[in-house]
């Protein structure tokens, strides 16, 4: 769950390192934006309910996590602070011709760091969604994360992260320490 503070769209500042935080580190995900009310939805119906995507880098304070798991808290501190989710411009449905195999990449300072692909996820988008949809209703904007290929690492204050989604897009962001 991403509260709209996490949302930085490129071009819109800088991800800003939490107060605190000595470990943050970078994930890039496929973000799926749904376009229909899902509730109780079954896996066959998933894909008419989706409205597009968008690439999306997860932050994560993985010290914040770290602390959280050991205590057994909730991880919304770790994942959830301001500018934690960078997100690209929404993708029509129809540019991406199919979602279960399509390259995701990320760099650190030009340094290739994840470099996977979506068939890999461990859940496929209809899965994810018909299981989160039993728990909670998803709406129309909502944006769901499917989970990051291996390579996830630190970031610190000056780096400069960029992702990509095949051929088709990418994203640049620098890495800011809170003022």
């Amino acid at each position: 769950m991403k509260p709209p503070s996490s949302y930085l769209e490129e071009g819109h500042g800088a991800i800003v390192i939490p107060l605190g935080c000595s470990e943050l580190h970078h994930e890039v995900e496929l973000g799926v934006v749904i376009g229909s009310k899902c509730q109780d939805i079954k896996e066959d119906d998933v894909m008419k309910s989706v409205a597009g995507y968008a690439l999306t880098l997860d932050m994560t304070a993985r010290d914040f996590q770290t602390e959280a798991k050991k205590k057994g808290n909730p991880w919304a501190m770790a994942k959830c602070f301001d500018t934690a989710l960078p997100v690209s411009r929404f993708i029509e449905k129809s540019e991406i011709q199919d979602p279960h195999n399509v390259k995701l990449w990320c760099k650190v300072n030009d340094e290739l760091r994840q470099d996977g692909t979506t068939a890999d996820m461990v859940f496929n988008i209809p899965y994810l969604i018909s299981h989160i949809s039993k728990y909670f209703t998803l709406w129309p904007g909502d944006l769901v994360l499917t989970g990051t290929p291996a390579g996830v690492g630190p970031v610190k204050d000056g780096d400069v992260i960029s992702a990509g989604l095949g051929d088709l897009l990418s994203m640049k962001f620098k890495v800011g320490a809170k003022m």
